[in-house]
């Protein structure tokens, strides 16, 4: 067995190729392409290829897979892989050298690899995140033009912000300026509609989403989120580790008697994040949120509602996670108050 590395950028990286004693086989720069890496690696016998997890890991695997080479798609934030690397001079030879010998010697942790099905999904979601986002821009651009001029927009729907704004009178030279904001607006929610009308029905064909969608506040887009960010529910073993993947729980700085906790880690998407708290907002106002509501009270009661409702969406990201798990439905009679 032989031991191969490569130091992937968008052009051109760098792979190298080492024996089971750490000798140099091969070492060289080659064209990002699914081609030249592959050839890259050839006539050296059987080989484990390791590759940093990142953008173009996932396409970069499954083309050496498909010519039969063993890869390893491996976390970047493993530490112990980069042992034999000096912090101070980081260069692309460096890197790639103490790739392979972290592949060599078993210095990695193994990055998870989403399922093909929800990472075309979650291409879906960021896509309709960024439509979202860029709306959300633009109407704060369109609020904050015309308070300058002394009018207010009156509150409403995000989707009916334009109506509203033709509504006002204004003057015609702001009117000029806002013209192409509110055309924007236009454009950019009936994108978002037409992104949210194709996701609603892979919601809809999909039984775990619906059975994420049972808990108050939390509908198509968060359940379709959920379920691409966590994919396969058993590789985690406890809800905790779902939270703490998702970057809801709190840092912790202890020793000894001493024990300081922090803000929350904000650890991996950042995107489920979001609209998990988004959810926790909803959820407090629903109806149906039954103890949670009491228990959601409790604690802004005595931290504050901004701590409230993100403690809501680690809860929540923990009863979505056993619901998946046991196959079961939201039920808040069954949940406990405490």
């Amino acid at each position: 067995m032989v031991y191969g590395a490569i130091d992937l950028h968008s052009k051109h990286s760098l792979i190298r190729i080492i024996d089971a004693e750490g000798a140099v086989l091969r070492e060289r720069r080659t064209p990002t392409s699914a081609e030249r890496l592959v050839d890259a690696f050839a006539a050296v016998g059987p080989i484990r290829i390791l590759v940093e997890a990142g953008t173009e890991s996932e396409w970069v695997a499954q083309a050496l897979e498909a010519a039969s080479y063993t890869v390893i798609v491996a976390d970047p934030n493993f530490a112990p892989m980069y042992g034999e690397r000096s912090r101070q001079v980081k260069t692309d030879r460096r890197d790639v050298r103490a790739l392979a010998e972290a592949n060599r010697r078993g210095w990695y942790r193994r990055a998870y690899r989403r399922s093909a099905a929800q990472r075309e999904v979650q291409q879906r979601l960021r896509s309709r995140r960024l439509l979202v986002q860029m709306r959300t821009q633009t109407i704060s651009l369109l609020r904050s033009l015309v308070r300058q001029a002394g009018f207010r927009v009156p509150s409403g729907r995000t989707e009916t912000v334009p109506q509203r704004l033709m509504g006002l009178a204004l003057p015609p030279a702001l009117t000029e300026t806002l013209a192409p904001l509110r055309r924007m607006v236009e454009d950019l929610t009936k994108e978002i509609a037409g992104v949210e009308a194709r996701l609603v029905p892979v919601a809809k064909a999909d039984p775990v989403v619906v059975q994420l969608q049972t808990v108050p506040g939390v509908g198509p887009m968060v359940g379709l989120t959920y379920r691409a960010v966590i994919d396969d529910v058993r590789r985690f073993h406890r809800a905790a580790q779902v939270s703490a993947a998702i970057g809801l729980v709190p840092r912790e700085d202890s020793s000894a008697e001493r024990r300081h906790r922090g803000h929350i880690t904000k650890a991996g998407s950042s995107e489920l994040r979001s609209l998990l708290i988004q959810a926790a907002w909803a959820c407090w106002r629903s109806k149906r949120s039954g103890t949670l509501h009491a228990w959601v009270e409790n604690v802004a009661r005595r931290r504050g509602r901004r701590i409230a409702v993100v403690a809501l969406a680690r809860r929540l990201s923990r009863i979505l996670y056993a619901l998946w798990r046991d196959g079961s439905t939201f039920n808040a009679a069954l949940l406990a108050t405490a």
